[in-house]
């Protein structure tokens, strides 16, 4: 097909209806860029031969060698089809989703309804006329997503912007982590999926099944995606029913009911959920949301197209045949009727869709790939009235003739845009189900829009204000964009410069035969003029070299953005009640249209496109929201907890020292451009870089060194993160040599400021007095129980929501209106009626304290509590209401913040190895003033509050690290979850690969129907290093390991155990340095930081010798 003019794409943005915004999602290797390789030739971007082969969304050098995905890729295309008059619905509106699938369409693009595969010609039912048909144009806006876990970040980018997405599975492979992983996001985000089985040609070739054995086999695919989806939906139901049964307990505690009545109620609902239509969420093929493919070989299919063909001959309405198509239907060779399963009555007959579908493609393949036979492939492409030349049947490479085939018969482009088109939901129609949803998501049922901007971005309207959502900055280089491209010359504009060119020679002919003069030309100068043209334009070329631009890759949800307007961007820390925070103005001064390795400039953008938009350099870092400046006010649209978070960090710096300012340059240039990756500069003025994973390491590296640095750089050994945790078993003897060293420290004049408590104390007490002795403290440290421990570990957002809260004194209370203070109070309450339960079952000195929280931490989120034990307000605003305002002592409640400090140094920077602590609370048992000599309580109490403040935060640092060493010191490891497919003659090789990593193994099963296990284990970040090309090595590439970061786990060694018994002395030695795997780890963080590490140094060694008597 010829390919696309820009003109007619930029026309089509205006139709919201014919718009389909639209992303690929699948695990690693499944087909995606193949899938969309297909899709560009029915543009004719690329060839139709070459798809599958060029792989022409990824751009990137990187991803061509390794042959993955590593950025999310956008295009827009172009679709035509025809559809009969007769067949469309006038009650439905363009865009809506069909009740029924969609009526047998024709494609101006690949003619798809043109050949039976029994040989019945393509005519209309009963022989009649053709009908009257009607064009209908399409713009599919598509995005290409990566498939490995290090670049799920990516998957988040492209769900947030789409409305549909096309979910591939292998039909080999099945359903993988990340198939369950980007199905969840689907969900997530209310973007509607068509399932897409690829690669079944591998049912034939590889595997050589049956017809009959590959139909049991995608059927099994299709109940276990199915069962993901349940239990999306009744995790919906569940959440939804808990918040009404908590409304409704709200609302019964505020009235006075019978108790016996309400008693009957709550039992009958702790058992009874209202039942919910679920029919929906389901991919069915007769509701034509799946897709049988080969995307390498060119061809798809949905049950419909098969029941247009067969519904005349069978003598079946092509809906009734649509459901039959599929399922335990069956043909009656007698009386050539369709029966159920009952009545077989112990015949041996196919499946409707084995006999009438996939024999018919079994039979290509065996005549032309498994068992060529040249004259019953010719029968074949006559029986299925196909057109294909002598020439291209003779073609020794049997793929080709394959793909020639296919491409005729069930051509793969036709059948996705069609599904597309048909299944999923134009921008107005998304819209309206998505927005509430993004708007309010804490909600049951979303309230009705009342404000402007948000009944324009529930309806997708044009007219209204702009709202827009930035989803990730795109570096791109400057030689890329329109403006600075040479301009190609259209036909037209090519024909008009040959006519002049042809009339100015005529007219030089003619005056040099009348011998005038004046048109002579000078060679030389010609030539002259031509060089240096040349020049200018060399300069300006090697002028934009290397330099790069920053591209906001966006969705525009309300509203038309143009060239020249002035928006406002609100970051992502944006809040409503502090409308002055977190906001500035910009000025659009570029919009395009993203067409893969290119950019069409456009003027323009009507509501419900993707598009990129420049200028937001410097306002936007990685997203954010674009609003209309006329609007007051704003609502911020950054999702939270879209990606993991990065796991594996490594310090930078460039060879050549003079060469810094670019690093820094290029390091901010990376931090706008990648979505996952973080930039933090630590205190010794390191610059670190933290991602995803190894794969995602290199791609930055990558791009540092040719891209944004353009330097060479030297890095460090990756840095892993490691927590430090305490459990309830005996103290080694060293632990208590290590707290006396602490002590020493401590120590002044003589006297110990910081130790353990008196006997009857419990354990884990410190008591504390600062060096001037004007405070005296007592803390006590207690290993926070499991339950507890998980929950603040997995509910980071609902704390840092609660301390946002509880912080939000001053003149964000005071501007903080009375909806927003409501909301405030809602999140607080939230918090605590979770937490009271956990803290009732940890024992009776936890209950009730769940109100006594005066911190969390490290970072005032962390996992870790500073619980007020001291039966008295302990906050910095408790003084403001105590009569002694204003007086010159101080007073307990002055010390509150230099405490919860103390706490916060103590927990990000535990005793072990400065790494930070998970699971420790920390009570505040007593604090007092102590009466010192020469009364400084009554002279100057308050003068000296900043010696005394930070005296207070050191010696409360040092208590909660003593209190740590009294109890039972563990390392935590980050943990991978690892997921490996691989055949049985390998598994032995992969399991000891996983072993020498200290790895274990989980859980393995085969997968039914395949030669393939799947194994799933836990395996240590900090030995993952390596892992994935190790394992392809020893296992010849038949494996491929998936690594997601899981959780920390705890290591259950000791750091400081040493052998005590003669057993142990015996077998381990003095030290046993080589069994101690957590004093290793232990021992390398400390050096890697600087701090003191306990190692014999041998200085001027001797070689040993034997004396002679």
């Amino acid at each position: 097909m010829p390919s696309i003019p820009e003109t007619e794409l930029i026309r089509l943005q205006a139709n919201q209806a014919h718009v389909r915004n639209i992303c690929i999602l699948a695990h690693v290797d499944h087909g995606k860029t193949t899938l969309s390789d297909s899709l560009l030739a029915s543009n004719g971007i690329i060839s139709s031969k070459l798809a599958g082969k060029v792989r022409y969304l990824d751009s990137r050098e990187d991803e061509q060698e390794r042959g993955i995905t590593m950025e999310s890729s956008a295009i827009s295309l172009y679709f035509k089809i025809m559809r009969r008059v007769s067949s469309l619905a006038p009650s439905s509106a363009p865009g809506s989703r069909p009740e029924s699938p969609a009526p047998a369409a024709t494609s101006t693009v690949e003619d798809q309804s043109n050949a039976s595969p029994e040989g019945s010609p393509a005519t209309t039912p009963g022989g009649a006329a053709p009908r009257a048909t009607i064009s209908e144009e399409y713009l599919i806006n598509l995005i290409d997503s990566p498939g490995h876990v290090d670049f799920s970040g990516e998957v988040s980018t492209a769900s947030r912007l789409c409305d549909g997405a096309l979910v591939l599975v292998d039909a080999v492979e099945g359903v993988c982590t990340q198939t369950h992983t980007v199905l969840r996001q689907a969900w997530r985000e209310s973007v509607r999926p068509v399932l897409v089985i690829n690669k079944i040609d591998r049912l034939i070739t590889e595997l050589q099944f049956t017809s009959l054995e590959a139909y049991v086999h995608l059927n099994k695919i299709l109940e276990q995606v199915n069962a993901i989806m349940g239990t999306f939906f009744s995790e919906n139901v569940l959440e939804e029913d808990y918040r009404k049964k908590a409304e409704k307990k709200k609302e019964q505690e505020g009235k006075a009911t019978d108790s016996t009545t309400t008693g009957l109620e709550d039992t009958f609902s702790d058992w009874h959920v209202e039942t919910q239509d679920d029919s929906h969420i389901y991919f069915d093929p007769a509701r034509g949301n799946v897709i049988f493919a080969s995307a390498i070989d060119g061809w798809a299919f949905r049950v419909d197209q098969f029941a247009a063909l067969y519904a005349q001959k069978l003598g079946m309405k092509e809906t009734v045949l649509r459901k039959c198509l599929w399922g335990d239907f069956y043909l009656d060779p007698k009386t050539k009727r369709v029966i159920g399963y009952k009545g077989l009555k112990g015949r041996a007959l196919k499946p409707l869709a084995v006999h009438l579908v996939l024999d018919n493609i079994w039979k290509v393949y065996d005549v032309v790939v498994i068992q060529p036979d040249r004259e019953m492939m010719e029968k074949v492409v006559k029986s299925l009235n196909l057109k294909v030349l002598q020439r291209d049947l003779k073609a020794k490479d049997t793929r080709s003739v394959l793909t020639t085939i296919f491409s005729q018969w069930l051509p793969l482009s036709t059948c996705v845009l069609l599904a597309v088109v048909d299944q999923l939901p134009s921008p107005p129609a998304a819209q309206k189900v998505r927005m509430p949803k993004m708007l309010h998501p804490f909600e049951i049922t979303p309230p009705e829009p009342t404000e402007e901007w948000e009944k324009g971005m529930t309806n997708c309207d044009a007219n209204s204000g702009v709202v827009a959502y930035v989803s990730k900055m795109v570096s791109v280089p400057l030689e890329v964009l329109p403006k600075n491209k040479r301009k190609t010359l259209t036909a037209e504009e090519m024909r008009q410069r040959g006519r002049i060119q042809r009339e100015q020679m005529i007219a030089s002919a003619k005056a040099a035969e009348i011998g005038e003069v004046g048109v002579h030309l000078d060679v030389d100068e010609v030539i002259a003029n031509r060089v240096k043209a040349d020049a200018e334009e060399k300069a300006a070329a090697e002028e934009l070299e290397g330099k790069e631009a920053l591209i906001g890759f966006a969705r525009i949800y309300s509203g038309t953005v143009r060239v020249g307007q002035k928006l406002k961007v609100l970051g992502p820390k944006y809040d409503p009640a502090q409308p002055t925070l977190h906001c500035s103005e910009v000025t659009v001064d570029s919009l395009f249209m993203i067409m893969g390795r290119d950019l069409i400039g456009l003027d323009q953008v009507p509501a419900g496109n993707v598009f990129g938009i420049g200028g937001l350099e410097g306002h936007v870092l990685k997203y954010g929201t674009l609003w209309s400046a006329e609007w007051e006010g704003g609502q911020n649209l950054v999702g939270k907890g879209l990606e993991a978070a990065p796991i594996v960090r490594v310090a930078l710096e460039p060879e050549d020292p003079s060469q810094m300012a670019q690093l820094v340059r290029g390091l901010q240039l990376l931090n706008q451009a990648d979505p996952a990756v973080q930039i933090l500069t630590q205190e010794t003025g390191e610059h670190v870089i933290l991602t995803s994973g190894e794969v995602h390491l290199e791609r930055c590296m990558a791009d540092l060194r040719e891209r944004f640095a353009r330097i060479e750089i030297s890095m460090s050994e990756p840095i892993v993160p490691f927590r430090e945790t305490a459990v309830n078993a005996p103290a080694q003897i060293i632990t208590s040599s290590a707290m006396a060293v602490n002590e020493a420290l401590a120590r002044e004049q003589g006297e110990k400021l910081i130790g353990k408590s008196e006997a009857p104390a419990p354990r884990g007490s410190i008591t504390a007095t600062t060096p001037n002795r004007h405070v005296r403290f007592v803390v006590r440290t207690v290993p926070i129980p499991e339950d507890l421990k998980k929950f603040l570990t997995d509910n980071a957002e609902l704390i840092q929501s609660y301390v946002e809260s509880t912080t939000s004194g001053g003149k964000g209370a005071q501007q903080m209106d009375v909806k927003g203070q409501e909301a405030e109070a809602k999140v607080q309450r939230k918090l605590l009626e979770e937490l009271k339960p956990l803290f009732a079952q940890a024992g009776d000195e936890w209950v009730g304290k769940e109100k006594d929280i005066l911190a969390f931490g490290p970072r005032r989120v962390g996992p870790n509590l500073l619980i007020n034990n001291l039966g008295m307000e302990f906050t910095r605003h408790s003084r403001n209401n105590s009569s002694e305002e204003g007086s010159n002592l101080i007073t307990v409640q002055d010390l509150a913040e230099s405490v919860q400090t103390g706490f916060q140094i103590a927990t990000n920077t535990g005793p072990l190895c400065g790494e930070p602590m998970l699971g420790m609370a920390f009570f505040v048992q007593e604090i007092e003033l102590l009466e010192t000599e020469g009364g400084d309580q009554e002279q100057g109490g308050r003068s000296k509050m900043a010696v005394t403040s930070g005296q207070v935060i050191t010696s409360m640092r040092d208590a909660c690290r003593l209190g740590f060493l009294e109890w039972s010191p563990r390392l935590m490891l980050a943990m991978y979850s690892c997921d490996i497919q691989c055949s049985a003659d390998v598994l032995g090789k992969v399991y000891g690969v996983i072993a020498r990593r200290k790895g274990k193994i989980l859980h393995e099963e085969m997968k039914e129907g395949t030669p393939f296990f799947s194994i799933q284990a836990l395996l240590p970040v900090v030995e993952s290093f390596g892992f994935s090309d190790d394992i392809r090595k020893k296992t010849s590439g038949a494996a491929s390991p998936q690594l997601i970061f899981s959780h920390f786990e705890v290591l259950e060694m000791d750091p400081f155990w040493v052998p005590n018994t003669v057993e142990e002395l015996e077998d381990l030695g003095e030290k046993a340095d080589r069994d101690n795997v957590a004093k290793k780890y232990m021992e390398v963080v400390r050096k890697r930081k600087g701090l003191f590490v306990e190692q014999k140094i041998v200085e001027h060694a001797e070689k040993q010798r034997t004396l002679k008597r």
